[in-house]
């Protein structure tokens, strides 16, 4: 047997005991950091719940396609893991034990201020009782305002402006709505509904006291599957317009309502401007339906045209048109809160995100925001805009192949969005 014979075999056991060993570390330092996704992903609100996952999912897929979350043990990627709520408090409360119990430190909901209500406080007293499973409440979409004001917590970040301010951005344009006189206040009778119809009646009188409320209702969310009379209502009431926190089908049901009994009306909403309500009002939502958010597909630019078109790319279905913004600034500034922690420690992370800017290079210089430490209230700029048909002036992209889009109406920048706040926060030591 030749020198070179006798080698061969040995270099062969001591390659594969490299690597096996160079295995044996590369779970630890690739195990996925996971985030539980909690939401209603069944029921009357699923489709608001799917346009959300999408969101989410495409964030994590772009953390992971550079690499995933760099740690001192090696760079991680993340994982989103799905868990359905049904939009119920008490279901939510079940999977985020579950969540827990798999060691996941990261919990994602927003389509409920109720539901984020109960999480907060089982994350409140769970982190208290076991700090050695503390987690972190990240929020997308429950914007009732007192969730990071009396209700306020350490555990838990908004990255949605509260409804306040998307309020405050809505009576900015009614202000100069010159026509308005008569106005119906409608919302879903709940937290986040009761308190638009509330404070809208607050600011209206501030701003405009010449404009008349002339109707007021509050029906149950996710359960009116008729809104005719709620739309005969409107229409008796003489109300040029309508003020509305309606969201998912509740919303399309009463546009689709509105237009059925030839209920000529402005709607000023939050959410008007998907999930089937522009295709539910067709024509006549032109010039009519307003909508406020952080961005939207026409807010114009090279940076918000190439994010549109990646997303397109990425759920070319138009009736999966719906991107925020919001949710993709969420996953980037966690991940960039972990890398500067240096772990997924709760109490670290929550520090690194508190005051954090975001690194609005991510997403190729489209957006701007920091997370307020005092509060954990996201401080970012509003643009209210109005549906329009698709290829007129600033109306390049429909919505949901829709043939109608949105165009910019008002930009707030975030100075003139931020609100004060009544957080008394409670660190843990």
């Amino acid at each position: 047997m030749t020198l070179s014979t006798f080698w061969r075999p040995v270099a062969a056991v001591l390659l594969s005991a490299l690597v096996l060993a160079a295995h044996a570390q590369t779970p630890a330092a690739r195990e996925p950091i996971r985030l539980a996704f909690i939401e209603g992903l069944s029921g009357p609100f699923a489709n608001a719940g799917e346009s959300v996952h999408r969101n989410l999912l495409w964030a994590v897929e772009r953390v992971n396609q550079r690499g995933g979350i760099p740690l001192p043990g090696g760079a991680r990627p993340l994982e989103l893991v799905r868990y359905d709520s049904k939009g119920q408090a008490e279901e939510a409360l079940t999977l985020l034990r579950a969540a827990l119990d798999r060691q996941i430190g990261f919990v994602l909901q927003g389509n409920s201020s109720a539901v984020a209500a109960a999480l907060i406080d089982a994350l409140d007293k769970q982190n208290q009782r076991e700090p050695s499973r503390r987690a972190l409440f990240l929020n997308y979409s429950a914007v009732e305002p007192s969730l990071t004001n009396a209700q306020c917590s350490f555990w838990h970040f908004r990255f949605d402006a509260h409804a306040d301010m998307r309020l405050a951005a809505l009576v900015d344009v009614m202000r100069a709505d010159r026509a308005l006189d008569k106005l119906y206040l409608i919302g879903q009778d709940y937290s986040f509904g009761q308190q638009v119809l509330k404070q809208g009646r607050v600011m209206l009188a501030a701003a405009r006291p010449d404009v008349q409320i002339v109707g007021e209702d509050l029906h149950p969310i996710g359960r009116v599957k008729d809104f005719l009379p709620y739309a005969t209502k409107i229409k008796a009431s003489g109300a040029q317009a309508v003020l509305t926190g309606n969201w998912g089908n509740d919303l399309t049901l009463l546009v689709r309502a509105l237009r059925d009994v030839g209920a000529n009306v402005r709607l000023y909403t939050f959410y008007g401007n998907a999930l089937g309500a522009p295709a539910a009002i067709g024509e006549a939502g032109v010039g009519a339906v307003h909508a406020v958010a952080e961005w939207h597909p026409n807010a114009g630019g090279a940076a918000s045209d190439a994010f549109y078109a990646s997303f397109k790319k990425r759920f070319p279905n138009p009736q999966d048109d719906y991107v925020h913004v919001r949710m993709q600034v969420l996953v980037e500034m966690l991940a960039a809160a972990i890398q500067r922690a240096g772990s997924t420690d709760a109490v670290a992370v929550a520090r690194a995100l508190e005051g954090a800017r975001f690194d609005n290079r991510t997403l190729g210089g489209l957006h701007e925001a920091v997370m307020r430490a005092d509060d954990h209230q996201l401080q970012q700029p509003l643009i209210v805009s109005v549906m329009d048909r698709a290829g007129t002036p600033g109306v390049v992209h429909e919505v949901e192949g829709s043939g109608f889009g949105f165009r910019t109406l008002r930009r707030l920048d975030t100075v003139q969005v931020q609100q004060p706040h009544t957080c008394r926060m409670e660190r843990p030591q």
